[in-house]
Order: structure tokens, then sequence, then C-alpha cells
């Protein structure tokens, strides 16, 4: 469905089969995606903990909270609404279509690079190899195995888009799609909510206190419900 040949009403019906945003259809179709389906510009630093602190939930935490955050009431409309502050693109426009697709993915959900939950890539990988020169090489399978959990994706679904022929070759992700349903259940949330949600997560989650120094989650992909058995 690359380009504007996909109407709207076609990429909401694709997005609803799929599970997936009405706002990634439209981007993986190439319209631009309107400001009502966008997430309100939020606190940088508060999202980086935000996503950082939910990767500490295992799936049924995850469920918790996502449950939990359903239960926010939506913020009240601005009266006197403000043109759009920006929304800074990220993706070389040479860096080919899949580049801009991902970059557009990323920031319906709120996110800059710095805010992504780490997955196992490098902030120089993402930035250099995804969306500033978006190589076809041996480590683009690894790299989209690893971005696709975070953005809620199943991984089967980005590497169509991106392009990437279906193989067999081990998969070591750290997060599964689960991960990122929670931060696409939180895109409408202001910061404020976005503080509650977070330290909900935590009493859920019961992480501990590092102090200054706080290890990387690693993730909850092998108790995935979805993942594929092991060969026996």
């Amino acid at each position: 469905m690359r380009g504007t040949d996909t109407d709207p009403a076609r990429c909401a019906q694709i997005a609803a089969d799929l599970g997936l945003l009405r706002s990634d259809m439209l981007a993986v179709a190439g319209h631009r995606v309107p400001a009502e389906l966008l997430p309100p510009v939020r606190d940088g630093r508060v999202m980086r903990e935000f996503a950082y602190r939910v990767s500490y939930c295992d799936h049924a935490q995850m469920a918790a909270l996502s449950d939990f955050v359903r239960t926010l009431p939506a913020p009240p409309p601005d009266p006197s609404p403000r043109p759009e502050p920006d929304r800074k693109v990220q993706a070389h426009p040479d860096a080919g279509p899949f580049a801009t697709v991902l970059d557009q993915l990323i920031r319906n959900r709120g996110f800059g690079v710095r805010e992504l939950p780490f997955m196992g890539l490098s902030l120089s990988t993402i930035y250099g190899s995804m969306l500033r020169f978006d190589r076809r090489d041996e480590h683009r399978w690894h790299r989209l195995s690893n971005m696709a959990g975070s953005l809620g994706w199943r991984f089967e679904d980005l590497i169509a888009v991106a392009g990437e022929p279906p193989s067999g070759r081990p998969r070591h992700p750290m997060h599964c799609h689960h991960l990122g349903q929670v931060y696409m259940a939180a895109i409408p949330l202001t910061t404020e909510q976005l503080i509650t949600v977070t330290l909900q997560a935590d009493r859920l989650s019961r992480r501990p206190d590092q102090g200054a120094w706080r290890p990387v989650s690693q993730g909850f992909v092998r108790e995935c419900p979805d993942r594929p058995a092991d060969p026996a």
C-alpha cells in the first residue's frame, strides 16, 4: 500500500484488520497524519522515563497497565487551540521511503529517538543506519526485529512494509508488540497523566530503585503468548 493510491478510508480499514493505528497506516500509504491522531506535545524527560519504566513490566503487568491507561479521563479540549508545535522530522530525505515511514511511526507515539526504550540498538544505529541512511545490509533484518516490538508492530508486518523478505533466521529482540501496545494506548495522555502511568508501572513491576545506576530492562519477549515455539 506504499504511496497515496490507498485512500484514507481504506487505510482505516486495514489498520482495524491488523490491530494497528490508523495514523500508522496513513504514514505507510504516504498520507499526512492529521493532528487529531497525534499525541499532545509532552515533556521529553517524562516520555523517556515512561518508556523505560514500562519496559520492566511483564505481560500480565503490561495488560493491567493498558487497562489502567484506559481508565484515565480524556484531557479537556483546549478552548483556544494554538498552532501545532513543530515535531522534528528525523529521517533524511535521501534515506529512502521506509526511513520516512519509520520516522512517522515513532512520532505517532510522541517519541523521539532518545525517548524510545532501549531495545539492543544504539542511538547512532537508529539515527544513522535506519533514519539517515537505510542500508539494505545483513544487519537490517536484525535492526527491524529489535524495533518492531516497541512500536507495537508484529515483526512480520514491519518487514513487509520495509520490503524485506521473510526469513527463518533466529531473532533475539528484547521486546514484543505487547510493550508497544502500552505506548499506543498512552498516545492521548498529557505529561501529567504519563507521570501517573509511570508510577503505576513501578507499582506493578516493583522495579527496584537503582539510584544513579539503572540497568537496562531485558524485556519479556520469551514469555510472549504470541511467540512461535522454539524448534524441537
